[in-house]
């Protein structure tokens, strides 16, 4: 198969809400599959491993205002803007509506766009840009 046409189907995958895709070419074929999809599990073994080390780190969400949390779907690193030195996609204080870009999270050197799941305003942004976060880490808190 053309690494063209793996290319294609890596974009028409990114542009549509489809998870997986699997096409057959003769006795060739290719499965693309959306990261987070796949990653979720990861953070698990970390937690039993260092127990302890774990607790510190949820303090900081203790100081996180009150309200809606939109949480990382996957592991990667946070981007606030689509590419360095741009304006990020939204600001604390900022009012967002359902299905906007908050920010991008690569994964596996793909770039995966995070949209709010509810409108309101961002009152808080937890993670700083470039950081690496978890799955189900809050990345924003938004008020409804």
């Amino acid at each position: 198969m053309d690494i063209r046409k793996v290319k294609k189907l890596i974009e028409l995958l990114e542009e549509s809400n489809i998870a997986e895709i699997e096409i057959h070419e003769g006795e060739e074929s290719v499965r693309i599959s959306r990261a987070g999809t796949l990653i979720a599990p990861a953070p698990a073994p970390l937690a039993a491993l260092a127990p302890a080390a774990a607790e510190p780190a949820s303090a900081p969400e203790d100081d996180t205002p009150a309200g809606h949390a939109v949480r990382s779907p996957m592991v990667g690193t946070f981007y606030r803007a689509p590419t360095p030195g741009a304006k990020p996609f939204v600001t604390e204080g900022q009012t967002v509506n359902a299905g906007d870009t908050l920010c991008i999270i690569e994964a596996m050197k793909i770039l995966n766009q995070i949209e709010s799941d509810k409108s309101g305003k961002v009152i808080k942004i937890v993670v700083e840009n470039g950081q690496p976060v978890e799955y189900d880490q809050p990345l924003f808190i938004i008020e409804e």
